[in-house]
């Protein structure tokens, strides 16, 4: 049963969020979760907040294709739905961080089936009018790769033309999460250019471009289950027999 939740020094957040302005107005769970996530923008905001809380200007960074009104809109609902908390700071210039509920993180598993849907029928090398950031698929990792018996942490590094940008992927007993920061002392480390970057994650599945050190086998987990190659495999094995 839903319950309510209050964030840290803010309001309960009720266990129905209220309706929607256009609703599909028909009483099934799957109607009423689109009417919260259906839209363009929801599910990619939740992906973009699953390494943890952003500013407003650090969204639409990684967000290319969304106006300042549309971001703002969109949080401000997100807010009132009880799926993010809005976090003010006593700074100059102001600060204000957005950070996913538990209600809003329970959607993870939902973005990496919907993502190994895309490998599956919609995958391709990036197009000319695409915007590469590999932190997109990075950040999948919590809903893309299941519990195991998997433990340590992976460094990944993707050097880019202005500097680095490093991913620190953690696992245990709760699955795996993700930070946007360099790791000290990792059970592994990955690195390499964008294009070779986009090469492991493009069909063909190229890994030859990246640099690897430390536990290999800790490394592939990692690789393969965000590139879902092991449950597709799998799947088609069984298809097979």
């Amino acid at each position: 049963m839903v319950g309510t939740y209050r964030p840290p020094g803010g309001s309960v957040i009720p266990p129905v969020p209220p309706p929607k302005r256009h609703p599909y107005d028909q009483w099934s769970p799957d109607a009423r979760a689109l009417d919260l996530v259906g839209d363009k923008w929801t599910l990619l905001i939740v992906r973009d907040l699953a390494a943890g809380p952003r500013r407003f200007v650090e969204l639409q960074r990684v967000l290319p294709g969304i106006s300042t009104e549309q971001l703002r809109s969109r949080l401000n609902r997100m807010v009132a739905d009880g799926m993010l908390t809005r976090k003010r700071y006593r700074e100059v210039p102001p600060r204000v961080d957005y950070e996913l509920t538990e209600r809003a993180r329970e959607l993870m598993p939902i973005l990496g089936e919907l993502a190994r849907w895309g490998y599956e029928w919609a995958w391709s090398p990036p197009r000319a009018t695409e915007a590469v950031d590999l932190g997109a698929i990075f950040r999948l990792a919590p809903g893309l790769l299941d519990r195991s018996e998997t433990r340590g942490t992976v460094e990944f590094v993707v050097d880019e033309r202005d500097g680095h940008a490093a991913y620190t992927f953690t696992f245990s007993e709760e699955g795996v999460t993700i930070e946007e920061r360099p790791a000290d002392g990792a059970d592994a480390r990955v690195s390499g250019a964008v294009e070779a970057w986009v090469k492991a994650f493009s069909p063909e599945r190229d890994r030859s471009g990246l640099d690897r050190s430390g536990d290999g086998a800790l490394a592939d987990a990692l690789l393969d289950g965000l590139a879902a190659t092991g449950r597709r495999a799998a799947a088609r094995a069984a298809h097979a027999a």
